[in-house]
């Protein structure tokens, strides 16, 4: 899947999980609107459901790592924009594992540039730059 489709898809999984956490909407047809909303192919469409139905999934699971990685910033107390983007980047790193590490979170950081507030980018980088860390450390 070319790099612009992955980047807007994962924008409208931002979207879908954000709006979800305000609206008792049911995720599917949050992501049918999202997804004609911004244009997307099939495939992108495919890539965006699978991101936000995989953070509903393992939510408990992806606010535990952000609890561990982010102890003074209680997860019920993150801005919801940067909770999603964590929780998003999270998923393709523990838990999906088709995106390299690295991309996740560059695209986690774009985001919170795009969305978030003025902090969110370093905030972010640093959770993800901590969770990355501790994965590579494990493994030697």
């Amino acid at each position: 899947m070319p790099k612009g489709l992955r980047h807007r898809a994962r924008i409208a999984a931002l979207q879908t999980l954000f709006e979800l956490e305000f609206a008792a909407n049911q995720a599917d047809s949050i992501i049918q609107r999202t997804v004609l909303e911004k244009g997307l192919s099939e495939e992108g469409a495919d890539f965006t459901g699978a991101i936000v139905n995989g953070v509903i999934n393992n939510r408990q699971f992806l606010d535990d790592v952000i609890g561990n990685f982010a102890p003074a910033f209680p997860v019920t107390q993150l801005a919801p924009m940067d909770r999603n983007i964590l929780r998003l980047a999270l998923f393709e790193i523990l838990v999906q594992k088709l995106t390299p590490p690295k991309v996740a979170v560059n695209e986690a950081v774009e985001l919170a540039k795009e969305f978030g507030a003025e902090t969110s980018p370093k905030f972010v980088n640093g959770v993800l730059g901590s969770v990355i860390a501790d994965i590579q450390k494990q493994r030697n």
